[in-house]
């Protein structure tokens, strides 16, 4: 048995998140001590260890929720994490591409930089252009970009 120290430790992930997981119900409730210590199994230990790697590849709660509920049907038909794994690719793909336009009009913002004063800086300039009509597309809007939010409380 484990105390959910030695469960963060051995997983890698903070105590508040154990704590938060159970909240919502990707993690069993552990059992208690006599002296109302949580206590986990190694099978805690692997439950967390698959939550914590599917946060690490960016799939949300809910896909690894579902996730988890197909790992404890061994004979149910896999389509359905295939389908979530493929969903999550091309979220990725889709979120590759857009930093790549955020990389383009930043390398091109910088290389227009005269390395002057910062009345003269094309940063500057282009940054002041609420408008965007001096960026050369509008594919690096910050909306288009998602921001990861860290998974709460951390893991």
């Amino acid at each position: 048995m484990f105390t959910i120290g030695k469960l963060a430790r051995e997983t890698g992930v903070k105590v508040q998140t154990v704590r938060y997981y159970e909240d919502i119900g990707l993690m069993p409730e552990a059992e208690r001590s006599a002296g109302n210590q949580r206590l986990y199994t190694q099978a805690h230990i692997d439950r967390l260890g698959f939550i914590r790697h599917g946060r690490e590849l960016g799939f949300p709660l809910d896909a690894i929720r579902t996730l988890l509920d197909l790992s404890d049907k061994p004979d149910a038909s896999c389509g359905e994490a295939d389908e979530i794994a493929r969903a999550q690719l091309a979220e990725v793909e889709s979120r590759i591409a857009r930093l790549e336009a955020l990389k383009t009009e930043l390398t091109r913002m910088i290389s227009q930089c005269a390395h002057g004063t910062a009345a003269d800086c094309r940063v500057i300039e282009v940054l002041a252009s609420t408008d965007h009509a001096h960026c050369a597309s509008d594919d690096h809007l910050a909306d288009a970009v998602p921001r990861i939010a860290p998974p709460p409380p951390q893991s």
